[in-house]
């Protein structure tokens, strides 16, 4: 392998299973980036119906959310969408492999801002930027269009159970100036940054259990949501930014969009607000994927983490 790739390699010792998936993930992301992007593409989204097909538990659980979240639509109708979710979802793929070839130039032929005074204008506070996101769109190219476009960010992600994959991943994210933040630091690492003025992104739509997650609404079920972000913003004073990137079919181009600022609850209480302040975020959220249903992650068991005496959900 190239010089390059010696350098993903994690000092740690790695298993002959994880050894074969990393070469695996090297060779398909190398051969999917020679293609023309709209081969990449089609052929991301030709995996995403096979993936759909196969993976019953997983479509099984994106229906069951789908249900939970819009109970007025017909079946039929919410099967649609998850079809279309996994189509993105291999666009989103195919994107990946693509992005160490992308230059600014060409990233912004399919890619535009809008509301990127709202983020500017966060910034220029100099106490920090937390920008409000999830599994929506195509959050993967998101910050690193960000960071393409001078605007370098820390990412507050989860390692990947193989550290292979994880350190060859990790570099692609980071060729422009990003960092990553792993959860399991993601307290000192989240304040450190506020500190210095810098812009860290926060997926904030996955399942959490306590203490680290709080229960607040969203599609009108209570869910365990992570209120890390919502702490680190009342300690620093660092402003919250929405932020996604989602395909405009009409446009047949990505749209990076930053919502304004919203405000954050102070009232003395740290408790109170954290739940006050994360309930405030996550129904941002539900505003964005109400929007662009097709575009939200559902396969997550977003529910699974239930209030004493409440029925399982899955």
């Amino acid at each position: 392998m190239s010089e390059a790739t010696q350098k993903d390699l994690p000092k740690e010792k790695v298993n002959l299973r994880e050894t074969v998936e990393f070469a695996f993930v090297w060779v398909f992301v190398h051969l999917l980036r020679m293609l023309p992007r709209s081969v990449a593409r089609g052929i991301g989204a030709a995996i995403g119906w096979v993936a759909f097909r196969l993976l019953g538990r997983l479509r099984r659980v994106g229906l069951r959310n789908l249900a939970l979240a819009f109970p007025e639509k017909e079946e039929a109708e919410r099967e649609k969408t998850l079809r279309a979710v996994y189509r993105n979802l291999g666009y989103l793929l195919a994107e990946f492999c693509l992005m160490p070839g992308y230059t600014a130039e060409r990233a912004s032929r399919f890619i535009r801002y809008e509301g990127l005074e709202n983020y500017l204008r966060a910034r220029d506070k100099g106490k920090g930027v937390l920008v409000l996101t999830g599994h929506l769109g195509a959050w993967e190219l998101s910050s690193f269009y960000h960071s393409l476009m001078g605007y370098p960010m820390a990412m507050v992600i989860r390692r990947l159970d193989n550290p292979l994959v994880d350190a060859f991943v990790n570099r692609i994210r980071c060729m422009h100036g990003n960092r990553v933040i792993h959860k399991d630091d993601f307290a000192r690492g989240l304040i450190a940054a506020m500190r210095a003025g810098q812009t860290v992104g926060f997926l904030m739509d996955t399942n959490m259990t306590p203490p680290q997650g709080v229960f607040v609404p969203f599609f009108g079920v209570m869910a365990c949501t992570a209120s890390g972000m919502a702490r680190v913003a009342a300690k620093t004073g660092a402003a919250v930014v929405p932020g996604f990137l989602l395909w405009d079919e009409g446009e047949k181009k990505y749209v990076l969009r930053f919502g304004e600022e919203l405000e954050v609850v102070h009232t003395g209480d740290a408790e109170r607000d954290a739940v006050t302040n994360t309930a405030c975020f996550t129904a941002i959220i539900e505003q964005y994927v109400r929007r662009y249903p097709e575009q939200w992650l559902w396969m997550h068991r977003r529910w699974k983490t239930r209030l004493d005496g409440d029925e399982r959900i899955y």
